[in-house]
């Protein structure tokens, strides 16, 4: 098994979900785990992993993996959110990788609102993380084709087409197909 894992699909895909499944289902089986996730991810609470279908687990909020190792008797690691971390935090993720054999497993997405592929997430492709796409549909009603993009919408519903890259919460969000992404981004139609 490659001990350099990255599960990403839209919001909204179960990433959360799976990341506290597979954390509960190693630690019943006697593999301690530990869950990290971004400082700036404070959505739920600050201190927890949360998914939207109601469960939930304890998690180590860092501002970075810099100087973080894990505890020598942990033998998965399971990180949130990795898009919100930097590329040297996946190199520091990488050497533990590579010296240890400790499993790493991490959750999030792959490109932000305006199309633009995240820095983290750039570097896990870029080191060869083993790759693990997590699917669901797009959420324009009527619409079964695969999410594969994310529409920022501002209060008044408008689709925000510029900004920081990162702004956390997902009520402003949908996770849409390519095709919604292209009507709507570009304002071919102005369905919502």
């Amino acid at each position: 098994m490659a001990n350099l894992h990255f599960h990403y699909g839209t919001m909204g895909c179960s990433k959360s979900a799976q990341l506290i499944i597979n954390a509960y289902n190693q630690n019943k089986n006697g593999n301690k785990t530990e869950i990290i996730k971004p400082k700036i991810d404070n959505r739920f609470s600050e201190n927890m992993v949360n998914s939207r279908i109601g469960i939930s687990a304890p998690a180590r909020i860092m501002d970075n993996l810099s100087q973080w190792m894990p505890a020598p008797d942990t033998k998965m690691v399971l990180i949130d959110e990795i898009q919100f971390f930097s590329p040297s935090d996946i190199d520091h993720l990488v050497h533990i990788a590579d010296i240890s054999t400790v499993i790493i497993m991490c959750y999030g997405l792959m490109i932000d609102s305006n199309e633009c592929i995240f820095p983290a997430s750039r570097r896990l492709i870029e080191v060869g993380a083993k790759l693990h796409r997590m699917e669901s549909t797009c959420q324009i009603q009527g619409c079964m084709h695969l999410a594969t993009h994310h529409l920022r919408y501002d209060s008044d519903g408008h689709v925000v087409r510029a900004g920081a890259q990162i702004a956390v919460g997902d009520s402003i969000y949908k996770s849409v197909c390519r095709k919604h992404f292209n009507m709507l981004y570009h304002d071919k139609n102005k369905q919502r």
